[in-house]
């Protein structure tokens, strides 16, 4: 910096005597403009700090002018001005366009061709094609590779660990390709040379209109070269770009809290759901038909019991569907006006198929929301018995229509509905039960027996838990721990860590016999110091989109010798350093290895793993278990899953339930963890992340998951899927906003950990003993005589008998 404000000395000298000197407010602006993209922002403001304290003093007293760090503004004038202007105005270079030339009025000056060549335009296509804003447009064209784009280098005009929104007006041509993504893509190169590539923002691109892309992005560590460009369509498509502006994001303003004051929590908003007046209400979705039919179960579904309580019996009434013609034809309603914004709706029925079934049929409970599908739930069913359907959702947006429908089956098969419930859900009802059930499993009680006391005098004792030893982790990026403040809401947060991708085939070996293990070494390195537990994640994942291709193209030999090198070079390098590995992501959803290796390659990880590292467990890991809304990941389908892999030998030692959830309900999430819980393995929530774009509900939502882990039995750690908003596979799950603000959700997190933590303090008895009851972990007890004041500290271990702990005093 000293070495680049040297050179830049006297040319910021000379621009700034033009600068302070110019007699109107539009002159000023032009000049203060010209210099910081001159300099770039961070130059301007070391010298501004560094040497401009003189011509602060100038500016102040002789045009009025207060300068800061970043900021100027006009102060109100003490003499009158030929000219009127406006007492204030700021302007700030984080509020600037950090792009130059945004609109190519300058040219095709600051810009370039990533790997093809770019082409200013003010009209393409004999004149149908003309900017939307401004005079001219910009093509990249002659692109050979989906990389292949515009980019403009961006070096010193960002700062790290500050978040930047990017919007453009772009469009594609040629080729006769009508829609295409188009993205935008920050590579950064840092001073260790690492490199980085930083999707920042997209939008699906068409040939007929200008569209508008919206992102946002932060850069964590330090950049000695930064350039930004766009990319995306296939080979032979021109990207148009009308214009580029990258700036400071605005704050984003805090969520205000839903009003559920008179929400009807419990009442069912399906009409005529008794079928006590046939079939008003309903109406047939398609041209099959509805009737009512009795024989159906009088009591209420498991899961909605649970929501509910105590409540009347159903009706044993039921509608049957017959002549379908095609999967989405069903009974329906229209809901419309029944639905409130951000409340929780939980859906349950008994459904039930035709005897001319030859199968396995799905039958789904939907939503059609602005002719857009929701699920509400989905049940296999494969025989002629009733069979319970539940699953939820919720409505952010305003909806104009929404009509709620039951389909699935395939054509020609009759089903049949009983009971359909959907109804609002009291979640603090449910927290209340829960946190009972919480103090009575993860509680023990504990009698501390000191020694060295005087008990003729008057002992006070004071107990703090001062951490829980329960599991609560989070998954980490390697650019995330170039942030000193995220590092700092870490391990401040957090006892466990996964990393999000670091460890996995595609990333330690993208191209074949290339292993790249440093990222993963400098997350492990950062875990250590911290003594922070890591799950690896992971080894295999069998879903094809997510297996590189170079190993697509192995044949069966060279794939089976790539899997044990794969195992071979993991867990020898890291053994004893992961404590879990998800061995074969995601079985239920994808089958790459076994279509190719067969069957038995699946036990065969396990059992190899296990022989490499035997201080591992090694957990099966999938998602939609927990949710009612994915039939290929059901519970059943889940145990039967894990049952198979044990009878092949291979030594399961975890149940991996991502957690990648909507508008969790807590019954239907503690019914799957009932069922799977009966196999006596331990449960981990393995990527847990929610999403509203109500901090509020989101705060719900999360709360939900942690109160259901924490007061079921079965579960023995709870993994984040991220915490920090720019870093997460969803948006609007964070806890975190980007430059370091807790929001209302981060606000609800920290306040269940407080809560999680067990204090207590009295008086020492006769016998020279105090008694608690609290969470295992950590505890500091401070003792108080009227001489002394004694401070120790003791461990409470997991356990469900009492506990005696001496204290030595």
């Amino acid at each position: 910096m000293e070495f680049q404000l040297s050179l830049a000395n006297s040319v910021i000298i000379r621009e700034y005597l033009l600068l302070i000197t110019a007699s109107f407010k539009e002159e000023l602006q032009k000049r203060r403009l010209y210099l910081v993209r001159l300099v770039g922002p961070t130059i301007f403001v070391a010298f501004t700090r560094k040497f401009a304290e003189p011509l602060h003093i100038y500016i102040e007293e002789v045009l009025g002018v207060c300068f800061t760090s970043r900021v100027y503004t006009h102060k109100k004038q003490k003499h009158p001005q030929p000219q009127k202007t406006a007492n204030t105005e700021r302007v700030s270079t984080e509020d600037e366009n950090i792009i130059i030339n945004p609109q190519f009025e300058d040219g095709l000056n600051n810009w370039s061709g990533r790997g093809c060549k770019i082409v200013l335009h003010d009209s393409m296509a004999d004149g149908k094609i003309l900017p939307k804003s401004g005079k001219f447009f910009v093509s990249a064209s002659e692109r050979t590779q989906s990389w292949n784009g515009i980019q403009q280098e961006i070096t010193g005009r960002v700062q790290r660990k500050l978040a930047y929104e990017v919007s453009a007006l772009v469009r594609i041509f040629g080729n006769n390709v009508t829609t295409s993504d188009v993205r935008a893509t920050v590579w950064v190169q840092t001073p260790d040379l690492r490199e980085q590539y930083i999707g920042i923002a997209n939008v699906q691109a068409t040939n007929s209109d200008w569209v508008q892309m919206q992102g946002k992005f932060l850069l964590n560590g330090s950049q000695s070269k930064v350039i930004v460009y766009l990319e995306g369509p296939p080979p032979g498509v021109d990207i148009l770009v009308n214009t580029l502006v990258i700036k400071h994001a605005a704050k984003t303003p805090p969520s205000t809290p839903p009003d559920f004051e008179n929400a009807d929590f419990g009442v069912n908003i399906i009409e005529n759901s008794n079928l006590a007046n046939g079939t008003n209400g309903w109406f047939p979705l398609g041209n099959c038909t509805l009737s009512v039919g009795s024989g159906s179960p009088r009591v209420i579904p498991p899961m909605a019991r649970d929501s509910l309580g105590p409540h009347e019996s159903l009706s044993g009434r039921y509608v049957l569907v017959t002549n379908r013609t095609q999967t989405w034809m069903g009974p329906a309603q229209m809901i419309t006006e029944k639905l409130k914004l951000f409340l929780t709706y939980q859906v349950s029925a008994w459904v039930r198929i035709g005897s001319a079934s030859t199968g396995p049929q799905n039958v789904n409970i939907a939503l059609s929301v602005d002719n857009q599908w929701v699920n509400g739930g989905q049940v296999e069913v494969a025989d002629n018995r009733w069979h319970e359907i539940g699953g939820s959702f919720r409505i952010e947006k305003q909806p104009s229509k929404v009509m709620v429908y039951i389909q699935g089956p395939a054509s020609g098969i009759d089903f049949m509905v009983a009971g359909l419930q959907i109804f609002p859900v009291d979640r603090q009802a449910r927290f209340r039960y829960l946190r009972r059930q919480t103090d009575k499993i993860r509680k023990r009680d504990v009698t501390l027996k000191f020694s060295g006391l005087d008990l003729s005098e008057y002992t006070f004792v004071k107990v703090t838990q001062v951490l829980n030893d329960f599991p609560i982790g989070s998954c980490i990026n390697r650019t995330n721990i170039d942030n000193e403040d995220f590092v700092d809401f870490f391990v401040q947060h957090f006892n466990w860590a996964v990393f999000g991708n670091e460890l996995k085939w595609y990333w330690t070996e993208p191209q074949q016999g290339k292993l790249n293990y440093k990222d993963a070494d400098d997350m492990l390195d950062l875990c250590q110091k911290y003594k922070i537990d890591i799950r690896g994640h992971c080894i295999f994942w069998e879903v094809d989109s997510n297996v590189q291709q170079w190993i697509k193209s192995l044949n069966k030999n060279d794939l089976m010798t790539a899997v044990q090198n794969r195992l071979t070079n993991l867990l020898t390098r890291y053994k004893g350093k992961f404590r879990h590995y998800d061995v074969n992501n995601e079985m239920l959803h994808g089958s790459f290895y076994q279509d190719r290796l067969g069957k038995d390659i699946r036990a065969n990880m396990f059992k190899t793993a296990h022989n490499l590292d035997p201080s591992c467990a090694l957990f099966v890991n999938d998602y939609h278990v927990e949710d009612g809304c994915d039939t290929r990941s059901s519970p059943e389908k889940y145990i039967q899953h894990i049952l198979d892999l044990q009878q092949q030998g291979a030594p399961v030692g975890g149940i991996g339930i991502q957690g990648h959830i909507d508008s969790p309900v807590g019954p239907i999430v503690c019914s799957a963890l009932d069922k799977l819980g009966n196999l006596g393995i331990p449960i981990w929530f393995t990527e847990l992340d929610v999403s509203s774009t109500n901090e509020y509900v989101r705060g719900d939502d999360l709360e939900v998951m942690m109160r259901e882990a924490l007061a079921h039995p079965s579960v023995d750690g709870i993994m984040l899927w991220g915490f920090w908003e720019l870093f997460m596979s969803r948006d609007n799950s964070h806890l975190v906003n980007a430059e370091g603000e807790l929001n209302e959700a981060g606000k609800r997190f920290i306040a269940l950990k407080q809560e999680w933590l067990s204090h207590s303090h009295g008086h020492v008895d006769e016998q020279g003993q105090f008694s608690f009851r609290g969470f295992s972990g950590t505890y500091n007890v401070e003792v108080v005589t009227l001489e002394k004041k004694v401070s120790k500290t003791f461990v409470v271990d997991k356990g469900d008998s009492s506990l005696v702990v001496s204290i030595d005093l």
